[in-house]
This record gives C-alpha cells, sequence and structure tokens, in this order.
C-alpha cells in the first residue's frame, strides 16, 4: 500500500511539473483595423470620442468584436498625399485599412485621371501586403459639373472591381447636405452624422472580420 502511494505521489509531482512547464497559451490579439483617410476621417471639428474611427471602434466593441481601429486621418489630404504617408500610416500588420480619400481631390478640381492612378497605387500596395480593404467611394460636388463628376464618379467602382475589394459607394450616403448632421461649414458631419455614418457601414465591416477570422 505505501509503496502504491508513493508511485500516486511521484506521478502526480511528474505531471505538475509537466504542466508548469507547458509555455502559456498565447492571447488572441485583437483585429486591427487603420482608417486612412482626410478630415472626414480625421474628426475635424468634433470632440474626443467622436471621430469615425473612434465611434467605429466603439461600435465595434458594442457588438462583442475585439478590434482597434487606428486613425490614420489627416486633414486636407488628398489621394497623392495619401499614398505618399502611406508607408508610415498604415502599418504593415494592419488587418483590415478602410481607405477614404479623394473628397478634396474633387474639391481642387484636381484630373480624375489623376486621382485614378493614386488611389489605384494605394490599393495596389495594400492588397500586395495582403490587407484586407474596404474603398470609401466620394462623389464629385455638383457644382463642377457633369463633365467632372462623369470623370470622377466611376473612379472607386472601377477601383474596387480591379482590385477585388468591397466598396462602400458613398462615405457620407444620407449625410451629405443634411444641415442637421452635418457642422457649420455644411461639409463635415457632427457626431449624430458620423453614427449613421458608421451604422450604415458596420456590415460591411462586419464582413471582412469575418474574412481576418477564417483566415481568408
Amino acid at each position: 500500500m505505501n509503496k502504491f502511494k508513493t508511485l500516486c505521489r511521484a506521478g502526480a509531482v511528474a505531471l505538475a511539473a509537466c504542466w508548469f512547464a507547458m509555455p502559456p497559451l498565447a492571447e488572441a490579439k485583437p483585429v486591427t483595423i487603420v482608417a486612412l483617410g482626410d478630415s472626414l476621417t480625421a474628426g475635424l471639428g468634433l470632440g474626443p470620442g467622436e471621430s469615425f474611427p473612434e465611434q467605429l471602434e466603439a461600435a465595434l466593441k458594442a457588438k462583442g468584436h475585439d478590434v482597434t481601429v487606428g486613425n490614420a486621418g489627416v486633414s486636407g489630404d488628398t489621394t497623392a498625399d495619401g499614398l505618399a504617408r502611406l508607408d508610415w500610416s498604415v502599418p504593415a500588420d494592419a488587418d483590415i485599412v478602410i481607405v477614404e480619400l479623394g473628397a478634396n481631390d474633387a474639391l481642387r478640381g484636381i484630373y480624375p485621371v489623376v486621382t485614378r492612378k493614386t488611389l489605384s497605387d494605394i490599393l495596389a500596395k495594400l492588397t500586395g501586403r495582403g490587407q484586407k480593404v474596404l474603398l470609401a467611394g466620394m462623389l464629385a460636388p455638383p457644382n463642377l459639373g457633369d463633365l467632372y463628376g462623369k470623370g470622377f464618379n466611376p473612379i472607386y467602382p472601377d477601383l474596387a472591381a480591379q482590385y477585388h475589394v468591397p466598396l462602400y459607394p458613398f462615405f457620407l450616403e444620407g449625410v451629405a447636405a443634411d444641415p442637421t448632421l452635418n457642422q457649420a461649414d455644411g461639409m463635415h458631419p457632427t457626431k449624430a452624422g458620423v453614427a449613421k455614418i458608421v451604422a450604415a457601414m458596420l456590415p460591411d465591416v462586419e464582413k471582412l472580420l469575418a474574412t481576418v477570422a477564417a483566415g481568408g
């Protein structure tokens, strides 16, 4: 009987030694999303917690997603500016990148062919890294005329199809030209306006999160 107890104690000690020698299980890291954009992303005129990336992160967490959403928005940026700073603004290990650029190109009357090229270069670089991309579209202001709109507006659906990335057709959908959802300048959403954008875009972001979780 004593011999049996001794063997049991020895087995228990060995089991405990193996248990404590095992490496700890790696903790799952949150999915990293980066929003690359201009003042609409940066949150011009908004308070803490009210910008698009901050509200998007809060909405995703409220639905149980373990995510971080980085703000890589710079007020006044054109697509060329976004391309120039992409390497240091968007970490190569970010899982998902939301691209919201082009509004300032239109406001400055930059030739659509130039905007198309720089936006294409941005998508080429991000997809070449293997990152998931959600392209947020923009529409040319009507005061620029039909000719400019015909050159500018197709850029986003064309490039989304070319690079096989999902398209959110118009970032300001349901918010543009609504005085109750925009600041005094008539161009930048209020906190409520951003909340409406986030709610509308949420399903598209969740689809990308599902592909990341599936390893696709």
